[in-house]
C-alpha cells in the first residue's frame, strides 16, 4: 500500500469517528454545561494522552514546536469543542452538522497558507462546488437555524480548519498521535482546574446517555479520531484528504436520525451523491 492510499484510508477512519461528535455533543449538552463539557473532555483525553506518551517514552517536542502545538491545542482541543457546544444550545445537531461541509475548504485554504501545498485550479473548483452543495442544503433547513448558533458554527469552522492544517504540518515530523497527545498535555493543567471549577454540583440529574456521550467525545472525538486524521492528512496531503470531510455531515445526519431521532429528508441523499462525486474527482487533482 502506497503512502497516499494509506493517507486516504486513515483519513476516512478519522471522518467516521468524527461523524459521531456533534450528535454526541448535542446529547451531552442536554445535561452538561457547554463549558464543563469542553474542559472535561479535554481533561480526560489529556490524562490518557499523557499516559501514552510516558508508556511509549516519546521525546519531548523541541522549543520551536511549542507555539505551533499550543495553537493546535487552542483550536482543536478548546476552540472547536467549545464553539460547537455553544452552537448546539441553539440549533439541532442535524443543522450544525451541515456546516462541517465547509470544513474541507477551510482546511485546504490553511493547508496552502501553513502547509505549503499547491493544489491545481480544478481542485479548488471541485472543493468550492462540494462546499456550495452542502451550504445550499443547509439553507433549505432554515426552520432549524438560529443566527447565534450559525455564528458559533461558522467560527468553529475557521478555528478547526487552522488547527487541522497546523497539526498536519507538525505530524509530518512528530507523528499524528504524538501531535494531538502533546497538544492535550499542554492544556491539561488548565483544563483540569476548569473541570473542577465547572463540575456539576450534583450528578444525580445526569442521565446515562449524557455520560456515554461525554465518554465518546473524550476518547474518540478528542483523541482516537485525531490519531487517524492527522496521520491521514500528513500522508495524503492536507488539501486532498481534507475533502473527505465533505462526507462527514451525511454520516453525522444518519447518526442524528438513528440516535437523536432528528428527521432528515430524501434530498440529503441526492446532495450526498453530488458530494461523493466531488470528492472522488478532487482526489485526482489535489
Amino acid at each position: 500500500m502506497n503512502k497516499t492510499t494509506s493517507g486516504w484510508i486513515h483519513g476516512m477512519l478519522g471522518v467516521l469517528i468524527f461523524s459521531g461528535s456533534l450528535p454526541a455533543t448535542r446529547m451531552a449538552v442536554m445535561d452538561f454545561d457547554p463549558l464543563f463539557l469542553t474542559v472535561c473532555r479535554a481533561t480526560i483525553a489529556g490524562v490518557l494522552a499523557g499516559a501514552l506518551l510516558l508508556l511509549f517514552r516519546q521525546q519531548r517536542p523541541v522549543r520551536s514546536d511549542i507555539v505551533p502545538l499550543l495553537l493546535v491545542a487552542l483550536c482543536v482541543v478548546a476552540g472547536f469543542p467549545l464553539l460547537t457546544a455553544l452552537a448546539l444550545q441553539y440549533v439541532t445537531s442535524a443543522h450544525a452538522i451541515i456546516y462541517i461541509g465547509l470544513l474541507p475548504l477551510s482546511t485546504a485554504i490553511f493547508g496552502v497558507l501553513r502547509g505549503g501545498e499547491r493544489p491545481r485550479p480544478t481542485f479548488w473548483i471541485l472543493s468550492a462546488l462540494g462546499s456550495f452543495l452542502v451550504a445550499g442544503f443547509a439553507l433549505t433547513q432554515g426552520a432549524a437555524s438560529s443566527p447565534v448558533g450559525d455564528a458559533f458554527m461558522l467560527a468553529s469552522i475557521l478555528v478547526c480548519g487552522y488547527g487541522y492544517a497546523e497539526g498536519a504540518r507538525l505530524s509530518r515530523r512528530l507523528g499524528g498521535w504524538q501531535v494531538i497527545s502533546w497538544a492535550l498535555v499542554l492544556l491539561l493543567p488548565v483544563m483540569l482546574l476548569l473541570s473542577l471549577y465547572y463540575m456539576p454540583v450534583s450528578w444525580a440529574s445526569i442521565h446515562g446517555a449524557a455520560l456515554l456521550s461525554l465518554a465518546y467525545v473524550s476518547l474518540f472525538s478528542m483523541l482516537i479520531g485525531f490519531v487517524f486524521w492527522y496521520r491521514g492528512l500528513a500522508q495524503g496531503g492536507i488539501a486532498a484528504v481534507g475533502q473527505l470531510q465533505l462526507l462527514q455531515p451525511f454520516f453525522g445526519l444518519l447518526l442524528s436520525a438513528l440516535v437523536l431521532h432528528e428527521s432528515i429528508g430524501w434530498p440529503v441523499f441526492i446532495v450526498n451523491a453530488g458530494v461523493v462525486l466531488c470528492v472522488a474527482i478532487a482526489r485526482r487533482f489535489a
